[in-house]
């Protein structure tokens, strides 16, 4: 997701039964966005520290006491260098996690308009532009054919 629209979030938007979120992205476009099992644990775990009153999904912590305030698109930004910096890697920001989770289901072989529109781009041009996957990988594609050739015999 993009971070304006995590910011976004709130908790009436997630269904802990699915693992989905209902997400409002660019021209008010809405789509779901489904959790994977390890997301989901930890939005579990997310929950159980804010607390199941509506609201922000997503909130400022402040000293380590839960706010009732939304957390700013900004404030994902900071949060991820913090992370970067603590974790000795180097820096990177929220929109390089979408293009890794683009390369990712790309090259784990969803179909580019499945991954388009769980992107929540509204052409899969622009998806494409994501796709930086190396040239092996266009050959183990075409391998994925046969082609029904016979040898004429002399």
């Amino acid at each position: 997701m993009r971070r304006a629209e995590v910011a976004s979030l709130d908790l009436a938007n997630y269904k802990a039964e699915t693992g989905c979120l209902i997400v409002k992205g660019k021209r008010s476009r809405q789509r779901a966005v489904y959790l994977a099992s390890g997301a989901i644990e930890a939005m579990a775990d997310w929950l159980t520290m804010r607390g199941r009153a509506g609201g922000p999904l997503f909130v400022r912590l402040l000293w380590r006491k839960i706010s009732k305030d939304r957390m700013t698109p900004q404030a994902i930004y900071n949060l991820l260098a913090k992370r970067a910096e603590q974790a000795a890697v180097k820096a990177f920001s929220p929109h390089d996690l979408r293009r890794t989770f683009v390369r990712n289901l790309l090259g784990a072989g969803a179909d580019i308009a499945t991954v388009a529109k769980m992107a929540g781009h509204a052409r899969v041009q622009t998806t494409a532009r994501y796709d930086r996957r190396p040239e092996e990988v266009k050959r183990t594609a075409a391998n994925l054919l046969i082609v029904p050739y016979h040898r004429r015999r002399k």
